[in-house]
């Protein structure tokens, strides 16, 4: 475990290629369940994909109840509980695989088995567990989370909703409106946040879905996209809620709720992946039967490029996406065997990792809906139908960007958290930002490195990249100290060139891996796909870094970075991007599919 970074580390530590985890790594049990959640989607939900957009709710809550019958929700429940107690990359490839087919029943599945379970399973107590997870975890019962308010959004600790003690002390009165509450038609009980008295934080409480108990709602809301998943406004009118379903302790929930957000991000990108999949796949298939001019238009370089972008950014976000899983999977059994309790080890396990899952929430969703909109164009005037998969795609794709805290909620936080890290002397930022500063007063090396190995220049590109994240991140420390809050295009500049370097590591270090195994020859389309994608990666962070640079240095200051961002972003052997894209694409229409 010693090789292994710590959350956030990734920034100023090298990460070995054998050190990290890749969907090629999965075991024989691991390939079983990926095989039998794709057999389980492509007869229950791709097959009926009209009924999903013709606002089927029955046919989401069946579907729902046959995924509990067969064990798909009851993943990462603990088997005292009646769950599988499988590990965390188990339930990110479940969470991946079954959300490919509609957002709909992706949106269904993330809020019952995340946000609706995974609460009572890391924060309730013995009893409450005992009454409530195994209910939840075989589909008997579905749950739903009761925490967005019309007041409060974004900023989730300022609900309205109000929990009053009952002059005898057995219970609370619940009062209040929440809104945009998946799964609300159907649910058998709620986590409800609400606020004690004047507390400065929000409490949760597992309440039972009854009528008869003050609850009402309006009806099902009309959506762009997931428009089968049950979305509705709740009322609580003096809603009883025994005290001994509080859950965890007063004031407790907005931790609860951050932590449950925390998970939910990385489980929220692995959940884009096979929808890419998908769409990959299908324009591939159609511009191999498309015939313009006399030729299929796979043929068209203009066609071959979008292919070719679409499947090296599904590869990067698979390629990160199962990297963090199983950093936050080691963590976990680190903390089991070091004594801490399975809740305990699973919460500290994520929170430790919680830049990296802002990270992937923010990449991965963002690249879902490029992906369908590039699907649609591929498609051209059909693409703009309902009888094609890609307009239904693209729309259900938009809410990625805007559940478990949106994209530019996101980006600020990942930045913020690894700045608070390095407070806490977690992330050491300030020593290698200062060598930064000190390297940029010196003379650069003329020396024409060997680059004769796979990825050397590559690897050596990373590292300078992460240089210049902690020139301008550290720039920003230095310029504007604990105010950095207050500056949120300069913080959204630094989270752009972060992502990046995360993803295109990630990338790097999967492919690296697979050609060591299985040689460079078997691997040019991922080669291709690593080398395209950081890329494109130098030239956002070349963008994003001088924009950062200019809003906060001036003169000499100004000068000295800008020359160092040049510095720290010039290739010696530029990449042949047309030829690469060539690579990539030769190969799905090839194949005929997404092959990678």
């Amino acid at each position: 475990m010693s090789n292994k970074t710590r959350g956030g580390q990734f920034i100023v530590k090298e990460t070995k290629c054998e050190d990290i985890f890749t969907p090629e790594d999965f075991n024989e049990e691991q390939l079983m369940m990926r095989d039998s959640v794709k057999e389980f989607v492509d007869k229950e939900l791709w097959a009926h994909k009209d009924r999903f957009e013709k606002k089927d709710y029955a046919y989401t809550e069946e579907t729902m109840r046959k995924a509990g019958d067969l064990g798909f929700l009851s993943v990462a429940v603990p088997e005292a509980y009646g769950g599988m107690g499988m590990g965390f990359v188990n339930t990110v490839l479940v969470c991946d695989y079954i959300s490919g087919a509609t957002g709909s029943f992706s949106t269904a599945f993330g809020a019952h088995t995340g946000i609706g379970t995974m609460p009572i399973t890391l924060y309730g107590t013995e009893e409450q567990k005992l009454k409530y997870v195994p209910k939840l975890a075989s589909g008997e019962w579905f749950g739903a989370y009761c925490l967005t308010e019309p007041g409060a959004g974004s900023d989730a600790n300022s609900g309205k909703t109000k929990a009053v003690l009952s002059e005898d002390g057995k219970y609370y009165s619940i009062t209040g409106q929440k809104m945009w509450i998946s799964n609300a038609g159907f649910c058998s009980l709620f986590i409800v946040f609400a606020r004690i008295g004047d507390d400065k934080n929000i409490t949760g409480f597992i309440v039972e879905n009854d009528p008869a108990n003050g609850i009402s709602m309006n009806e099902e809301e009309h959506k762009l996209g997931i428009r089968a998943s049950s979305t509705r406004q709740v009322f609580f009118n003096e809603t009883k809620v025994p005290v001994e379903n509080m859950l965890s302790e007063r004031g407790n929930g907005f931790k609860i709720a951050m932590n449950a957000l925390n998970v939910g991000r990385i489980k929220l990108a692995a959940a884009c992946l096979d929808a890419q999949r998908r769409v990959i796949s299908g324009a591939v298939n159609y511009s191999n039967e498309r015939i313009q001019f006399n030729t299929p238009i796979a043929q068209f370089g203009a066609i071959r490029s979008k292919l070719a972008e679409m499947a090296t950014s599904c590869y990067a976000g698979e390629s990160a996406s199962y990297r963090a899983a199983k950093d936050i999977e080691d963590r976990i059994t680190e903390r089991e065997a070091a004594g801490s309790s399975h809740q305990e080890a699973e919460l500290k396990g994520v929170e430790e990792y919680a830049i990296e899952c802002s990270i992937l929430k923010v990449a991965v969703s963002e690249d879902v809906q490029n992906c369908s909109d590039e699907g649609i164009q591929i498609f051209g005037g059909m693409g703009f139908s309902e009888d094609t998969p890609m307009e239904s795609a693209w729309r259900d794709a938009r809410i990625a960007r805007i559940y478990e805290g949106t994209n530019e909620i996101n980006r600020m936080l990942s930045v913020g958290m690894l700045v608070k890290k390095a407070m806490k002397g977690h992330v050491d930022l300030l020593g290698p930002a200062s060598e930064v500063q000190a390297e940029l007063m010196g003379i650069p090396s003329f020396e024409t490195p060997d680059y004769s190995e796979l990825f050397a220049e590559e690897k050596e590109m990373i590292g300078k990249l992460k240089k210049a994240f902690l020139m301008v991140a550290g720039g920003a420390v230095q310029k504007y100290g604990p105010d950095l809050d207050g500056h949120q295009q300069l913080l959204m500049a630094a989270a752009d060139i972060l992502i990046e370097i995360y993803m295109a590591e990630s990338t790097i270090l999967r492919t690296e891996k697979l050609a060591k195994t299985k040689g460079e020859a078997a691997v040019k389309g991922q080669i291709a796909m690593a080398q395209l994608y950081l890329y494109k990666a130098v030239d956002i962070i070349t963008q994003k870094g001088k924009e950062g640079i200019v809003s906060f240095a001036e003169g000499d200051e100004q000068r000295m970075m800008l020359m160092g961002l040049r510095r720290y972003t010039k290739y010696t052997n530029m990449p042949n991007v047309v030829g690469l894209r060539e690579i990539i694409a030769s190969q799905l229409v090839a194949e005929n599919a997404y092959c990678f």
